[in-house]
């Protein structure tokens, strides 16, 4: 388990990341559809910080012992 949750943070991590850049070449095009899409891309952005940042916490709770 020690060695599955680095991976799982790292991914955590990337995923964000991938989401943001994703969310601001999007705002980048005009139009009302990438409008709708840059939101949605927000909410995944927003999902999968609290899911890396609830990891990192576990983790850090795990390895106090």
């Amino acid at each position: 388990m020690q060695q599955t949750f680095p991976w799982l943070v790292i991914f955590a991590v990337v995923l964000t990341f991938l989401v943001l850049v994703t969310g601001l070449f999007g705002m980048l095009r005009p139009g009302r559809v990438n409008a709708k899409r840059s939101n949605i891309l927000m909410r995944y952005r927003i999902l999968f910080q609290a899911l890396a940042i609830a990891l990192i916490a576990t983790a850090f709770l795990i390895g106090r012992d």
